[in-house]
C-alpha cells in the first residue's frame, strides 16, 4: 500500500477527532461580571459543531481525497427551548452558499456540549410567497398546547428592475409541532406592514386571542416610518390577521435603540410583570451596532410599559466584536428553570453562539431598580451624581 493511500483516511480520522473534542469541551464562567449575569468563556455552537456527516463524503471511493463537500459559514440566532429535560436549540445554520435553515442542537446542562441531532429540521415550503430563505426561529410553547416556531420568511422583492438581484421581502413564517420533528406550516402573518420581522408570540391567550408581537417596516433592511415593538392579536393562527396593532415599545433619538428595535425571545412571565429582551440598533462610523435591552410589561396589561433601564444589557465583548457582520449581539432564545436560573443564548456578530446565565431575581432587580434613561446628557450626569450622594455613607 502506498504512503499517499495511507495518509488519506488518516486526514479524515484526524478531522474527526478534532470535532468530537470540540463537541464534547467543557465550557466555564468568565471571572468578571457585573452581577446581572454571567458569561462563559467559549461559544457553545460554532460552524466547525456541524456534524461530520453534513459536511464529508465519507465514502472513500467518491471522496479518495476526504474533502469537504458542503461547507457551513455560521451557526447563529437561535430559538430554545425546555424539552424533555434538556436544552434546546434551533439553531440558524448558514451554509457557504448564504442560505439558512433550522437545526436542533440539544445539552443536557445548556451551557457546554450542544449536539445537533442527525439531520437538519425539515420546514415546509410557503404556499402564499417565493420564499428563498428562512432564518431567526423563535420557539414558543404556547397555553394551547403547540409548540410555535415564527421566523423570518425571506424572497427576491418582484417590483423592483430586474437588474437589482439583492433587494428583498422579508414577513414572518407560523410552523408548529408538537415533537419538534414535524412541522406543520401555517400561513405568513397577515398584517398591514409591508414587511415584518422578529415576530414573536405571546406564550399565553390575551381575552382569548393570541398576542402577537410585531416589528412593521417599509423596508428590508430600514423601517422606514415603521420600527418600534409593536403588539397585535390573532383570532385564529389557521388564518393569521393581525388586529388592533400598536407600538408600545418604540424606536428613540440617541439611544442605543433609535435606529430600530425588535423583541428577543417570548417573554418571561412573573409575578411582579412580564420580562422581555429585546435588540435595539445604532448608527456608527463604523456601522451598524446591535445590543440587547430589556424592559417589563403589567402582568395584567402586556401593552403597557412599566420598566425599562437605560442603555443596553449586554453588548458585543472582546472577540465578540468580530465576525462574518461585526458589533452585533442578537438573541432570540433564552429558557428558565424551575430554580429560577435563567439561560440567554445569543449570538454574537451573526458567527457563533454563546450563552450567559442569570436568575429571575437579579433580571428582575435589575429591570425594576435600575435607573431608566432621562434622555439626555444632563440628565444621564444627574443621575450619577444622584447614586454618588445616595452611597456617601458606605464609602
Amino acid at each position: 500500500m502506498s504512503k499517499e493511500v495511507i495518509l488519506k483516511p488518516y486526514h479524515l480520522s484526524k478531522v474527526i477527532q478534532e470535532h468530537n473534542e470540540l463537541v464534547s469541551k467543557t465550557n466555564a464562567t468568565c471571572g468578571v461580571s457585573n452581577g446581572i449575569y454571567t458569561r462563559y468563556k467559549h461559544p457553545i455552537i460554532t460552524e466547525n459543531h456541524i456534524p461530520i456527516h453534513w459536511r464529508y463524503d465519507l465514502n472513500p471511493e467518491t471522496n479518495p481525497n476526504g474533502l469537504e463537500r458542503i461547507g457551513f459559514n455560521a451557526t447563529l440566532n437561535s430559538g430554545a427551548i425546555k424539552w424533555n429535560d434538556v436544552y434546546i436549540l434551533c439553531v440558524r445554520v448558514e451554509g457557504n452558499d448564504r442560505k439558512s435553515f433550522f437545526a436542533i442542537a440539544e445539552s443536557k446542562n445548556g451551557v457546554d456540549n450542544f449536539k445537533f441531532w442527525d439531520k437538519p429540521c425539515v420546514i415546509p415550503p410557503s404556499k402564499n410567497s417565493s420564499e428563498t430563505n428562512v432564518y431567526d426561529m423563535r420557539l414558543t410553547k404556547h397555553e394551547d398546547g403547540w409548540i410555535y416556531g415564527i421566523f423570518c420568511s425571506e424572497e427576491k422583492d418582484p417590483d423592483v428592475p430586474e437588474s437589482d438581484t439583492s433587494s428583498a421581502l422579508a414577513n414572518a413564517g407560523i410552523v408548529r409541532t408538537k415533537n419538534l420533528i414535524d412541522w406543520e406550516r401555517l400561513p405568513n402573518l397577515i398584517s398591514g406592514s409591508s414587511q415584518q420581522r422578529n415576530v414573536v408570540i405571546h406564550p399565553e391567550f390575551v381575552n382569548g386571542k393570541y398576542a402577537i408581537y410585531t416589528r412593521p417596516q417599509q423596508g428590508f433592511i430600514t423601517v422606514g416610518s415603521g420600527g418600534g415593538i409593536g403588539l397585535g392579536y390573532i383570532d385564529n393562527m389557521e388564518n393569521p390577521v393581525v388586529k388592533d396593532e400598536k407600538i408600545i415599545n418604540n424606536k428613540i433619538y440617541h439611544t442605543v435603540y433609535e435606529l430600530k428595535n425588535g423583541l428577543g425571545p417570548s417573554p418571561i412571565k412573573t409575578e411582579y410583570g412580564w420580562l422581555h429582551l429585546a435588540h435595539g440598533v445604532r448608527n456608527t462610523a463604523a456601522g451598524l451596532r446591535y445590543t440587547l435591552y430589556m424592559f417589563m410589561t403589567d402582568l395584567n396589561d402586556i401593552s403597557k410599559v412599566i420598566h425599562q433601564p437605560a442603555g443596553h444589557f449586554m453588548a458585543p465583548k472582546d472577540e465578540e466584536r468580530v465576525g462574518d457582520v461585526s458589533n452585533v449581539l442578537f438573541s432570540n432564545g433564552w429558557i428558565t428553570d424551575n430554580d429560577g436560573t435563567v439561560y440567554i443564548y445569543y449570538a454574537s456578530s451573526d458567527t457563533r453562539m454563546h450563552v450567559a446565565t442569570s436568575t429571575i431575581d437579579k433580571l428582575l432587580d435589575y429591570c425594576m431598580n435600575t435607573p431608566e434613561d432621562k434622555f439626555t446628557s444632563e440628565g444621564s450626569v444627574q443621575t450619577i451624581i444622584d447614586l454618588i450622594d445616595r452611597n456617601k455613607s458606605f464609602y
